[in-house]
């Protein structure tokens, strides 16, 4: 922080008793008894009760301080105490006191509709509970890069627009490009292959955009991917990656966030029971574990919310399905699997307690042939793929990917009820302001 100003978090740590401070902040809570002004101020890294009384400020100061409500933007000097009915167990007990900016009637108060929320939340963003959320988020995603540069991958800046879709043409964001028709990246899958024939191993942070009208507590129509692609890498190999990031990004997340975590319902210590390895089995086992929980699933269709949670509901580590049928999991580019053509080599990591799916991956097809063929059943107009098909016409090698939804993560991690929370400013197919 700026000098002369401290923290919240610098004085609830102890040490200072006695000492003179200075912070800034924004009025969390504030009520006063005519002599005294009780407020809770609030920065980015916590809450520090301030008592502000009269005649320990001068008469200007301690009137501005009646005045200033919620939000308002302020600044407080005084002596550090000890008072254990404080938050954090400290308080200033104010020498001087200045507003910053004197709010006006702060809309937000208890009780308020989940749909004005997000029609305010622009200023909900402010709330403890997402600020605790998004903290716990930017130590997931520093933990993600910190273990990908440990492990040589390359973090690469594949585009947006794009000219084919990745996953499916019925569920993307189009829009004219100076005449032609172009989409918004569903997945930078494609782009990022490209790059292993020199990087070998990439990946990428991106947002992706699926046009789907799912209104459920785990999609969003923008949300952000992280994605990996390697040369030389099998389906087996793949899980391997996807059970050591996930194990340090919980890691990190127990040593870095724990106090966001708590505040959250989250036992850090949970984390620290995700380690490899995960359990893998394959998709006829997860059938047979739905039937034997009495579920009326039928073999060959893809796993929804209610089977997900089925399926993990009771664990507490995340698990591996793979080798799904060809007609649950329809993307062209997958690779058969040798030993059964009727499946594909590819796996979904469910994370435990009933979160579901938080990556998707598989063994890519290197047989142009095949491609064609899936790209020409699906309707897709192949000219839009040549550049694709072009990769494994020039040193095709054996090669497997796969893609994270950070936001189903952070959902997981945090023990949300919806997945709205885990972004700041969710996109939905009923929602796209603020």
């Amino acid at each position: 922080m700026e000098e002369g100003y401290l923290h919240a978090e610098d004085i609830i740590q102890g040490g200072r008793d006695g000492e003179e401070v200075s912070v800034r902040g924004w009025v969390y809570r504030t009520r006063s008894s005519g002599s005294i002004v009780f407020m809770l101020i609030r920065d980015a890294t916590g809450i520090i009760q301030a008592t502000i009384k009269k005649g320990a400020v001068p008469d200007e100061d301690f009137a501005l301080a009646e005045k200033a409500g919620i939000e308002s933007a302020v600044e407080v000097r005084g002596v550090v105490a000890e008072d254990r009915r404080a938050p954090g167990g400290w308080e200033i007990k104010a020498t001087g006191f200045k507003p910053i900016h004197i709010g006006e009637v702060f809309p937000i108060s208890r009780d308020k509709s989940e749909e004005f929320l997000l029609d305010m939340r622009h200023l909900w963003v402010r709330s403890t509970r997402l600020t605790n959320v998004m903290k716990v988020k930017a130590v997931l995603l520093a933990a993600a890069r910190e273990w990908f540069a440990d492990n040589g991958w390359w973090e690469t800046t594949p585009p947006i627009i794009s000219a084919s879709a990745g996953e499916g043409g019925s569920t993307v964001f189009s829009f004219k490009y100076f005449g032609r028709e172009a989409f918004l990246s569903q997945t930078a899958q494609l782009h990022l292959e490209a790059l292993i024939f020199s990087l070998e191993k990439v990946y990428s942070l991106t947002p992706s955009f699926r046009a789907e009208k799912s209104r459920t507590p785990r999609h969003l129509t923008e949300f952000w991917h992280l994605e990996g692609e390697a040369a030389w890498v099998d389906n087996e190999e793949n899980m391997r990656i996807h059970e050591e990031l996930v194990s340090h990004m919980c890691r990190r997340a127990a040593e870095r966030a724990s106090g966001p975590l708590k505040a959250l319902g989250r036992d850090p210590g949970d984390l620290l029971e995700i380690e490899p390895p995960f359990e893998r089995i394959t998709y006829d086992e997860a059938v047979e574990r739905l039937h034997d929980k009495g579920l009326d699933f039928v073999w060959g269709d893809d796993f929804g919310a209610v089977e997900e949670r089925a399926l993990t509901e009771d664990l507490r580590v995340p698990v591996f399905v793979k080798n799904y049928p060809k007609s649950a999991k329809t993307a062209f580019y997958m690779k058969e699997d040798p030993s059964d053509p009727a499946k594909v080599l590819c796996s979904d990591l469910l994370a435990p307690e009933g979160y579901g799916e938080i990556i998707g991956a598989s063994e890519r097809e290197v047989d142009n042939s095949i491609l064609i063929r899936r790209l020409e059943e699906q309707g897709a107009n192949l000219d839009n793929y040549r550049w694709y098909l072009d990769l494994r016409r020039y040193g095709s090698v054996p090669h497997s990917g796969f893609g994270m939804g950070v936001e189903r993560v952070v959902r997981w991690i945090c023990k949300l009820e919806h997945i709205r929370d885990a972004v700041p400013f969710p996109r939905t197919p009923s929602r796209f302001v603020p």
